[in-house]
């Protein structure tokens, strides 16, 4: 499936734009239950472990990328808003491990839809500033986003083949 990355460091703004050839609810679930996020938010060989998440405006994720090391790099997530479905947006920050952010930070646009059974996510991550994004290029952001869309797919198919067994 179709996938656009760009970097703008005029705007501070990274655009990804992604196809998945699966429906709009479990697109949708796989980037709102914690439970799902955790099985592909980091990139391999990294995991994902969820803290606390409470999907709500005003509500939060926080959350830690941890190495096989079991080396930890915590960020949370404020959900400034939601439209089920369709949308939602929240302010990113690196945190320690007792959730004090490291600012500046990033604002993340999420958009959702679904075309004869392929739903498109587009993403607009807005940075404070451009030395936040290039910090973020240079921890490997791009080579880890694509790795983290790679295990999505993976995790999409799994889901839906679980559920044709069950049906």
């Amino acid at each position: 499936m179709q996938m656009d990355f760009i970097v703008d460091k005029q705007t501070k703004t990274v655009s990804i734009t992604k196809e998945f050839a699966y429906n709009l609810s479990l697109v949708w679930d796989a980037y709102t239950k914690p439970e799902l996020l955790d099985q592909w938010w980091a990139p391999k060989p990294m995991a994902s472990r969820t803290k606390v998440m409470d999907f709500k405006v005003g509500g939060r994720r926080f959350y830690a990328m941890v190495s096989p090391e079991g080396d930890e790099r915590w960020a949370v997530q404020k959900y400034t808003s939601i439209t089920p479905k369709t949308n939602f947006k929240f302010f990113n920050a690196f945190a320690d491990k007792d959730e004090n952010p490291e600012l500046p930070g990033s604002d993340w646009d999420l958009n959702f839809s679904e075309q004869d059974g392929t739903t498109r996510v587009s993403i607009s991550i807005y940075n404070e500033s451009l030395e936040r994004l290039e910090r973020m290029v240079e921890m490997g952001f791009v080579e880890g986003t694509k790795m983290q869309l790679k295990n999505l797919e993976e995790l999409l198919a799994k889901l839906l083949r679980a559920k044709e067994t069950k049906q």
